[in-house]
């Protein structure tokens, strides 16, 4: 079995001086989160992951409209996905769209649109807002 160079053996051509300045190189850009990953903010389990408020559908395109909050007012972000079937008959969403799907894409985004105004709406007519 072959036996494996250890590192002091891989520098034993190079000078101490030049040895030194490897080291001091690697340690210079050596990143620091590369062995300890910066820890993700704490989200909270019983939540999970944040669900659409409200989804339009025509046949596979699908609209999902999505609530963000910040200190000053809520706001809508609207994503569009295609569904297919895989060669595994497995359902999955793609975010590209073919010529006979942009109108249905279209369709949904006004209906998107009307929503949100709507909320919107209803937001300002509630007291205390």
């Amino acid at each position: 079995m072959e036996e494996l160079p250890t590192a002091s053996s891989l520098h034993a051509g190079q000078p101490a001086a030049e040895r030194a300045s490897n080291s001091a190189l690697k340690k210079r850009n050596a990143m620091p989160w590369k062995n300890n990953p910066p820890v993700p903010p704490q989200r909270n389990a019983a939540a999970g992951p944040k669900a659409p408020v409200k989804t339009f559908r025509l046949g596979r395109i699908k609209a999902a409209v999505w609530e963000n909050e910040t200190e000053k007012q809520k706001f809508y972000n609207v994503t569009f996905a295609r569904a297919y079937l895989d060669e595994a008959k497995n359902w999955h969403d793609a975010d590209s769209f073919g010529r006979d799907d942009l109108l249905l894409v279209a369709k949904l985004a006004d209906q998107a649109h009307t929503f949100i105004f709507e909320q919107c709406a209803h937001a300002k007519a509630e007291p205390g807002e």
